[in-house]
């Protein structure tokens, strides 16, 4: 069954819920063993490390 509502809503109250859909800037950190930009918790694009350690092999 779908629904079927019983009054109109409003457009103010429709628009009211979807302001709430907005992206977040994405959240950079430095990384520990280059100081390049990063998202947290994942492996340096820059050198392959993550937390100080090597992980991936860079072509440097």
């Amino acid at each position: 069954m779908s629904i079927c509502p019983k009054n109109k809503h409003s457009k103010a109250r429709r628009d009211k819920r979807r302001a709430n859909w907005k992206m977040s800037a994405v959240n950079l950190v430095k990384c520990s063993k280059c100081g390049a930009l990063t998202m947290p918790h994942r492996v340096c694009k820059a050198c392959g490390s993550y937390n100080k350690k090597p992980i991936l092999e860079t072509a440097e």
